[in-house]
């Protein structure tokens, strides 16, 4: 007699069912790197109207298409200039190696552009390899400190992230190195979490003086930047603005992490794409769109990325995951080491262990060797220019000579859901779902 195989189960499909046995077997929640699997509706789903009659494309070979960005135009003296816009975002020294931060610096420099330090302090030979570098002010504090304030040429003060939006930062003990530990004044080869509020305010108000605070610090000279994770966006990009926020960093949920639970990646934030549209409503609401700099981050992978978020209104993104990529996260060597950790190249996710097989996400010597530092800065610094010269090519086909004149106009949606998020006409009609007529 045949045997009848039944269809497997919606409610309990083989993932979420191995996930329950892990629990089972753990006590606890699970913890990995990286970012959210679950497919969200993103920049994929919008295309460009790009010219033909209506307007004129401009020549690539022969017709200039700025890039250069400028960030913290409300109260800094010095505002933060760069080439392109397109910044590193915050990752820090413990979470990733000396050598994919001193990478990270070198390549950021060469393409004009900014990086970001992450928790844990000013790593030294950062600041030394990065031109522009953004100097963290976390909710832990671990090594903040007021001299490296002042070799910062922009502060971010960090209310959350896109992975984890009302969570705390995490670095197991397998990567918390001797001088991890000594930067951050913590024990070495111990766990270390971080709190998930700042702890000297609780409130906009409390942000209001921590800014001023900041400002005094640097003699109003630096931009401050509010960063914070994708939740309930309107009234969170408001309260910042009236904090006194110079710049706005907005992570969606698609942004990644070295580690964090699972929940926090699957089931908290909103996506960045209508993140990004809700930000430019509130600050067009309060009239400050254009005065206090937007930076989207979260799921930011190329050039067509990068120009549909200016087109919906960012002044610049920023990336974490990308980069690393770019250096060499994922790649197809050491397969016996990714085997190891259960895992293959192209699904390694455990940048939490430290035992990262292409020595970025690590702190152990030996690995960190496996990634040479002027291979790995070359190889990022060349993913950026390939996603300039992407933007640069979409908006010379939409008859711009500024990347920055790009505009919602030039989008159409190919998805009702990515119609409703990004407030653009479905492809081919005039519809758009939420705000046209049936």
């Amino acid at each position: 007699m045949e045997r009848r195989v039944l269809d497997t189960s919606s409610t309990y499909s083989p993932e979420v069912i191995q996930a329950i046995q892990e629990r089972a077997k753990l006590g606890r929640y699970m913890i990995r790197g990286f970012g959210a699997f679950r497919n969200v509706p993103r920049f994929d789903d919008l295309v460009f109207l790009t010219a033909s009659m209506t307007r004129f494309p401009l020549e690539g070979y022969r017709e200039r298409c700025n890039t250069k960005t400028l960030l913290g135009t409300r109260y800094a003296k010095r505002p933060i200039e760069l080439e392109i816009p397109i910044t590193i975002a915050g990752m820090s020294f413990g979470a990733l190696s000396t050598n994919a931060k001193i990478a990270l610096g070198r390549a950021a420099s060469w393409m004009g552009t900014s990086t970001t330090t992450g928790d844990g302090g000013m790593f030294p030979p950062e600041r030394e390899a990065s031109t522009k570098l953004v100097y963290q002010c976390l909710p832990s504090r671990y090594g903040f400190n007021p001299k490296d304030v002042k070799q910062a040429d922009a502060i971010e003060v960090v209310i959350g992230q896109g992975a984890k939006p009302g969570g705390g930062g995490l670095l197991l003990g397998q990567k918390v190195s001797k001088v991890v530990a000594g930067m951050r004044t913590l024990p070495e080869g111990v766990d270390q979490r971080s709190p998930c509020r700042h702890p000297d305010w609780i409130g906009p108000d409390d942000l209001r003086i921590k800014i001023e605070e900041l400002r005094e610090a640097t003699d109003w000279e630096i931009p401050i930047y509010v960063k914070m994770g994708a939740t309930r966006v309107k009234d969170d990009i408001k309260l910042a603005v009236k904090a006194g926020a110079d710049v706005i960093v907005l992570d969606g949920m698609e942004g990644g992490t070295a580690a964090t639970q699972n929940i926090f990646q699957e089931h908290t934030g909103i996506p960045t794409l209508p993140a990004l549209v809700q930000a430019v409503e509130a600050l067009k609401e309060i009239d400050m769109y254009g005065e206090v700099q937007l930076v989207i981050s979260g799921g930011i992978r190329s050039g067509p990325d990068v120009a549909k978020a200016l087109a919906l209104g960012a002044d610049a993104v920023s990336m974490g995951t990308p980069p690393l990529i770019a250096m060499g996260c994922n790649k197809p060597v050491y397969i016996e080491d990714y085997q190891a950790l259960g895992t293959e190249p192209y699904h390694c996710h455990h940048c939490h262990t430290g035992r990262c097989p292409v020595g970025i996400a690590t702190q152990d010597e030996e690995l960190m060797e496996r990634l040479p530092i002027e291979e790995a800065a070359t190889n990022v610094a060349n993913f950026i220019q390939a996603m300039v010269m992407e933007v640069q090519s979409i908006a010379r086909a939409c008859g711009n000579s500024d990347v920055h004149n790009l505009e919602r106009e030039d989008l159409v949606a190919l998805t009702l859901e990515a119609s409703a998020m990004a407030r653009v006409p479905l492809a081919g009609t005039d519809f758009i779902l939420g705000q046209s007529q049936i």
